[in-house]
């Protein structure tokens, strides 16, 4: 049989099992990264935009089955672990990449990319400091690598120290870098998670729009045309929508259901989409970076939300 069908057939079986609702987050995005190991990615190009594209709808999605309320609470109460630790992520990232000796343009983006929301962030910054494809490609593929590792060993993390929802639903949105694997691992924790993770993730987000506006500045470079996340908009007004017309409940919380099926996929894509080849691209001096950094990254925000969680008991 010839290779290229064997591909598309085990690409496909395995893509449609992730919407059975049998496969968990965590368990799709490692079959998609086997696939890409093994096999490979009959169609990378096309499962990259379908992943940005459903990633995107599943977000949105999953605010129709949120009250603004509640959105609103679990933005306030992550504020100040938001702030705190992109200050933080930021100055240490510059602190590690100085002294690991990584090229700047691409210990900037390592360090955007964990402080904030991964690929996202990194591609809007990069767009403004008109990075290369290489560093580009480093440091989406160091974060992307730190993020599957997190997706897979947080939840069970999370229950071996005993964490209630709401509480790794915190760390999770802090220390997670991809809103993808946020949403996944806390939808894997439970549903209580999954409320408190996706609002403080999303309003992390947000932090893109005056990061990228103080680079601008620096650079000197208003005419710069960025790729901003609306979507989280549209999550907003998502959630606005089931606050304000709760008469619609049956149909909000099958357009949740559905979300999260293609958030599972979205997670199988992503995962199809590492290569060998990026791989090798990576050097070991952006990858220690990242790495240090997603450490003391994760270990302060468990300890402030750990902390938290004894304060409030």
């Amino acid at each position: 049989m010839d290779l290229k069908l064997v591909q598309r057939l085990v690409f496909g079986g395995l893509a449609l099992a992730t919407l059975t609702g049998w496969v968990s987050p965590p368990a799709a995005l490692a079959l998609g990264i086997v696939l890409a190991l093994t096999l490979g990615n009959p169609m990378p190009d096309i499962s990259q935009k379908t992943a940005k594209i459903l990633l995107q709808a599943s977000v949105v999605g999953l605010g129709f089955g949120m009250n603004l309320s509640a959105v609103w609470a679990a933005g306030k109460t992550g504020f100040g672990f938001t702030v705190a630790t992109i200050l933080g992520t930021l100055l240490i990232g510059f602190w590690l990449g100085r002294w690991l000796k990584v090229e700047s343009k691409t210990s900037l983006l390592v360090s955007v990319g964990t402080a904030i929301c991964g690929g996202s962030a990194i591609a809007a910054v990069g767009a403004v400091l008109e990075a290369d494809s290489k560093a580009l490609s480093v440091s989406l593929c160091t974060v992307f690598i730190l993020n599957a590792v997190a997706l897979l060993i947080f939840p069970p993390i999370g229950h071996l120290l005993g964490m209630d929802q709401v509480h790794f639903g915190l760390w999770s949105a802090i220390a997670i870098h991809d809103t993808s694997s946020v949403v996944g691992a806390a939808a894997s924790y439970g549903e209580k998670a999954l409320n408190v993770a996706t609002p403080i993730k999303l309003a992390r987000a947000l932090w893109i729009f005056p990061l990228v506006l103080g680079v601008i500045v620096m650079k000197h470079k208003p005419s710069t045309k960025v790729k901003w996340p609306w979507f989280i908009v549209a999550f907003l007004a998502a959630a606005a929508l089931r606050t304000l017309w709760p008469q619609g409940e049956m149909v909000y919380d099958t357009l949740k259901q559905v979300a999260k099926l293609g958030l599972t996929l979205t997670l199988f894509l992503i995962g199809a989409g590492l290569s060998r080849e990026a791989l090798k691209s990576v050097g070991i001096r952006p990858m220690v970076q990242g790495v240090l950094l997603w450490i003391v990254v994760s270990i302060s925000g468990l300890l402030a939300v750990l902390y938290l969680h004894v304060a409030t008991t």
